[in-house]
């Protein structure tokens, strides 16, 4: 089995000596220089291919949740059929994120392995959220700057971000977004900008909209608390805005029939139950997935980062915090689910660690004369590191088991329909991601993606057979256990079971396909 390359923790080694002699080590001098984003580009490769071959030692190379075939089927669709559609000829909003299908597209037209130019492309967005980020660390910074390539290392290694980097989701993408605006804000960039970017995140993800908040906090400060010049100010942020969004909320209509995409209102109803749960816990749920790794360790820079801050206080300073606080909370009381490693809050990661690291630089000493700020220093640096690299390391091995469960329990079932049922066959599924790609049949989506018309009552099993039955479904394809599907299993008539280790030994069931009667 492939192992994690030794030489990974010989860079940090490095680099953590670089930071305690402060000396002119060769590290030092690549940093200094104008190679040094060459180099970073090389860290974020390396952090990628490092989760890209534990996979394929696992089992092989593909992404590690369904969804990231929806993707790919209907960059697949737009290029192949020159329409926006995920069953060929009939046109669908089940893309959350518009502009991430278009980027996958672009791979499709320069004839580029799928997975090779997805891989690509977030090895790429690996890169510029560790550039952005060390640029908005040196603009929130007041003391002299310096060791902002740590904030680089940081970003490039969490283990999150690799795994979403390389998962062929939009989350990312949306996550550079965020730290984007936040860097433009710190630099009161012109307004109608700052609004085409949220604009322009919107096509990402929804859940750009949430950058209101900090925006309106920015401008507050920017205008000097002016109330005439803040609503000026808002207004040209506006403009930047509608530009970008009416298109969006065109595209939704013309395919979806609604201004949001499908998959905004089916998530909500799937766990609508999810709800029940008290708010304070939900929103601990969704705080504790970001914070499992290096985060946990960094957590007290972040309230050393807004402790002071200069003789005049300012309201925006304490934006990006708010801004975590609030988009938590959206999903807490919305879309209270933190499975995939928590991949909805996921976004908020950079935030954290770039305020995390800012803290750190602000308290720390590593060459302090009094001996314990030097211990406590140079022993939160040392812990950081070695919990940076651990997790990396399980984050590579949990990212090879996740993509040897879709491959198993999705891509295999998929290629099986396409091979062992009539090309006409209409298939009742939950999950459609591979299904999509690889099925190569008409689909009847129970998650009501691209079939709306399911939502009102997505978990409902009678009103759910009825609808199987009334549209002529021939297969349904499912996990048979309890939290699926238990009441629809038992009418239909079992013909296949995959024979998948990973789903099982994780705690999870095999998918069946069953004849419906």
């Amino acid at each position: 089995m492939f192992r994690i390359p030794t030489y990974t923790g010989s860079l940090f080694a490095v680099a953590l000596f670089s930071v305690e002699s402060n000396d002119s080590s060769m590290l030092k001098r690549i940093l200094d220089h104008r190679l040094f984003w060459l180099f970073a580009l090389l860290l974020a490769a390396v952090s990628a291919l490092g989760f890209l071959l534990t996979s394929a030692s696992e089992y092989g190379l593909g992404f590690p949740l369904d969804d990231a075939w929806i993707h790919q089927t209907y960059a697949r669709n737009i290029v192949e059929l020159g329409e926006w559609s995920y069953v060929p000829g009939e046109a669908s909003g089940g893309s959350t994120s518009p502009l991430w299908t278009i980027l996958l597209a672009i791979g499709n037209v320069i004839r580029i392995d799928s997975k090779a130019w997805t891989y690509f492309i977030g090895i790429v967005i690996l890169f510029l959220l560790a550039l952005v980020g060390s640029l908005w660390l040196n603009e929130r910074r007041s003391r002299p700057k310096g060791l902002n390539w740590l904030i680089v290392i940081v970003l490039i290694f969490e283990w999150h971000l690799t795994w979403a980097a390389v998962s062929g989701m939009e989350t990312l993408a949306i996550s550079l977004l965020f730290m984007f605006v936040f860097f433009q804000l710190e630099k009161k960039a012109n307004e109608i900008f700052i609004g085409a970017l949220v604009g322009v995140g919107l096509w990402l993800r929804p859940g750009a909209l949430s950058l209101l908040i900090p925006i309106a906090m920015y401008g507050f400060d920017r205008h000097g608390r002016d109330l005439r010049k803040w609503s000026r100010g808002m207004a040209m942020f506006g403009i930047g805005l509608i530009l970008l969004v009416l298109p969006y909320l065109l595209l939704n209509s013309v395919v979806a029939g609604s201004f949001w995409p499908n998959t905004f209102y089916a998530k909500q109803a799937e766990y609508a139950i999810q709800r029940e749960t008290f708010i304070i816990l939900r929103f601990a749920q969704q705080l504790r997935q970001p914070l499992i790794g290096v985060g946990i360790v960094l957590l007290p820079g972040i309230l050393i980062a807004h402790l002071g801050g200069g003789s005049k206080f300012k309201v925006s300073r304490f934006g990006p915090l708010l801004w975590v606080i609030a988009y938590l909370g959206i999903y807490a009381l919305r879309l209270p689910v933190t499975y995939q490693h928590g991949r909805y809050a996921i976004p908020i990661i950079p935030i954290l660690l770039v305020l995390g690291i800012e803290g750190f630089l602000k308290w720390a000493e590593l060459r302090s004369p009094v001996f314990r700020k030097r211990f406590f220093s140079r022993a939160w640096l040392i812990l950081s590191v070695a919990i940076l690299i651990t997790f990396w390391v399980l984050g590579a091995k949990a990212y090879a088991t996740d993509v040897a469960i879709i491959e198993t329990e999705m891509v295999e079932p998929s290629k099986w329909i396409a091979k062992n049922t009539n090309e006409d066959a209409l298939i009742a599924a939950h999950d459609i991601g591979a299904l999509g790609y690889y099925g190569q049949r008409e689909i009847l989506d129970l998650a009501g993606l691209i079939s709306p018309e399911v939502i009102p009552f997505i978990r409902d099993e009678k009103q759910l057979a009825d609808y199987i039955e009334e549209m002529g479904a021939n297969y349904f394809m499912t996990f048979p256990g309890p939290d699926w599907y238990p009441h629809l299993i038992t009418i239909g008539e079992s013909i296949y079971q995959s024979n998948g280790q990973f789903s099982p030994a994780a705690g999870g069931e095999n998918m069946e396909i069953f004849r419906w009667p």
